[in-house]
């Protein structure tokens, strides 16, 4: 997450200006009729929104004006589809800046980095899943959960890099020739959590997944009639 301090007021207005109309389509989107009328809908967004506040919350702040946080939005993309998702994230960003723990100025900046791109990237994995309709299982759970939180989580980074050093005002670290290395342990736990709880939910509560097909990855094998 990056504060506002380290970013140039032409970059915090384009952030917002490119975040507004992006969250008026996701709302636009949104099935609320749905929504309203189904109460296990209702749970899961509310409980979406306060595990993403949650982990949000265990971060670790600098002193240079950028903090690090795990994303989890793969996970809520999947449970909830990308309208609800970039919804949820908006409510846990607001839960944030109500703390003090998010400047309100780079929430359009943010929103975009760590909200609509890995949004962005979920469902793109989720959609080529679709379309290639395998049967297996593990498929969905690897490409969807695993693979589109670690791609999430690199062009996150390589993105929120980018925006700080074309802004000139973030002191770049002397050992960012190194940066390459460690962006494993950072990729490899992100990867882990949104696919160990994708992995949890096809197991025990599949319905819980609006992305996840059950009629073919859950249907009985097929075998030859017996003679």
């Amino acid at each position: 997450m990056i504060g506002a301090q380290v970013l140039s007021d032409h970059t915090l207005v384009l952030g917002w200006l490119a975040y507004v109309p992006l969250l008026a389509w996701a709302l636009w989107r949104s099935p609320w009729l749905e929504l309203f009328a189904d109460r296990r809908r209702q749970h899961l967004l509310f409980g979406t929104v306060f595990a993403l506040f949650a982990l949000w919350l265990v971060r670790r702040d600098f002193d240079t004006g950028v903090s690090y946080h795990f994303i989890g939005m793969t996970a809520v993309t999947l449970i909830l589809d990308w309208p609800l998702a970039l919804v949820g994230g908006l409510i846990a960003q607001l839960g944030l800046v109500a703390l003090g723990r998010q400047d309100a100025m780079a929430m359009g900046v943010n929103g975009l980095l760590l909200i609509a791109l890995p949004v962005l990237v979920t469902e793109t994995c989720a959609l080529l899943v679709e379309r290639a309709q395998p049967k297996n299982l593990f498929v969905y759970i690897f490409c969807s959960g695993f693979f589109a939180a670690a791609l999430a989580a690199l062009l996150c980074l390589l993105a929120s890099l980018g925006l700080l050093w074309a802004d000139g005002l973030f002191a770049m670290p002397e050992w960012l020739e190194d940066f390459v290395g460690y962006l494993w342990l950072i990729i490899f736990p992100e990867a882990f959590i949104n696919g160990m709880v994708i992995s949890a939910l096809v197991v025990f509560c599949p319905e819980w997944l609006e992305t996840f097909n059950r009629t073919r990855y859950l249907q009985a094998p097929w075998k030859d009639d017996e003679p």
